[in-house]
């Protein structure tokens, strides 16, 4: 009888032993961490973020353009002081309004797609059309602050003033208007570099 006591306890033994180590359900597995709902909603998050953060990226663009455009056509001094007498000053000008004009209309159909929740453009072609067009004007910006730039500098060291002043606040907020069209091309190149094209 001993014989016949002694397997059931081995075997208690070995069931005992088995049920302790973890074991993963073969039929059912669980879901890994980058896939279900939770996956899903942090895309939507992640996707509602980057809308946002582009809108934001490009009222400041335009909020900069702008200033830099106004600042820039009221600097006229008389004499020497008028901005339209100096090449630098006037491309500098004619890219400040061409950026007002992009952002302007950027951040309008931003707001026009957020509002109705649809693109007026395929979504394929609007990331395209912001990742060159940010790009492009993002370029004309520094190119148009950096012709400025010297000029200033040569002016400011014969004598400061207003004009100059004024030429430099232009020149600073060309600048950061192209700050925020980089962070905005930043964001419309990851969004073109998601797109699926099957």
């Amino acid at each position: 009888m001993s014989n016949h006591d002694e397997p059931t306890k081995i075997n208690h033994a070995v069931s005992a032993s088995t049920t302790d180590t973890p074991t993963t359900d073969v039929e059912n597995p669980a879901p890994a961490g980058g896939f279900g709902v939770s996956a899903i909603t942090r895309r939507w998050k992640r996707d509602d973020f980057l809308k946002k953060g582009a809108l934001i990226a490009r009222v400041l663009a335009l909020v900069f353009s702008l200033l830099s455009f106004v600042i820039m056509a009221s600097n006229k001094h008389g004499d020497w002081k008028n901005f339209d007498e100096y090449q630098e000053y006037r491309y500098l000008l004619a890219i400040a309004i061409l950026s007002t004009l992009y952002t302007g209309a950027q951040a309008l159909r931003h707001v026009n797609e957020i509002w109705k929740g649809k693109s007026i453009f395929e979504e394929r072609i609007s990331a395209m059309v912001d990742f060159l067009g940010d790009q492009v004007v993002a370029y004309l910006l520094l190119s148009s602050a950096s012709a400025a730039i010297p000029l200033t500098n040569s002016m400011r060291e014969g004598q400061d003033n207003i004009f100059t002043d004024s030429s430099a606040s232009a020149i600073s907020m060309s600048f950061f208007a192209f700050l925020c069209l980089a962070l905005s091309a930043m964001v419309s190149g990851y969004k073109f570099s998601t797109q699926s094209y099957i």
